[in-house]
């Protein structure tokens, strides 16, 4: 008869879990890069105001801007590229509002404009209703 040498070798029941810290941390990783460029613009909550309407039939935000010289433009009516008064913009954002209280309004200030022309153009979006107001960055 011959006899089987039994091993003496313990069996071993851990988890290995070195690969899988492996795994979290390179998620971590990707994450920690990936999160700061999902963050596009900076959301302010300012309080209503009345104003007449004015209708619109599309959902495309509402971008009203200050150049590097303070003139403002805003993406309303055929003339795009032409530089509008702070009672213009005032008037059309009010109407726009008064009909789609929930419009996304944003707001893109030049590289160059100061900061004080892009914190009147947030009073002027403020006095007409505008209670959220994003800013537009690259």
């Amino acid at each position: 008869m011959i006899r089987r040498a039994r091993s003496k070798r313990k069996l071993n029941a851990e988890i290995n879990v070195v690969p899988y810290i492996d795994v979290t941390l390179v998620l971590l990783i990707i994450f920690m890069v990936t999160a700061p460029m999902l963050t596009q613009g900076v959301d302010v909550e300012l309080p209503k105001a009345a104003a007449e309407p004015v209708e619109t039939e599309d959902n495309e935000p509402l971008i009203v801007s200050v150049d590097a010289d303070g003139q403002y433009y805003i993406n309303l009516g055929e003339d795009e590229m032409r530089p509008r008064t702070a009672d213009d913009i005032a008037t059309a954002v009010g109407r726009v509002l008064q009909v789609n209280q929930g419009k996304l309004l944003l707001v893109r200030g030049d590289r160059d404009a100061s900061y004080e022309q892009v914190v009147q153009l947030m009073v002027l979006l403020q006095g007409v209703g505008a209670e959220r107001v994003g800013l537009v960055t690259e």
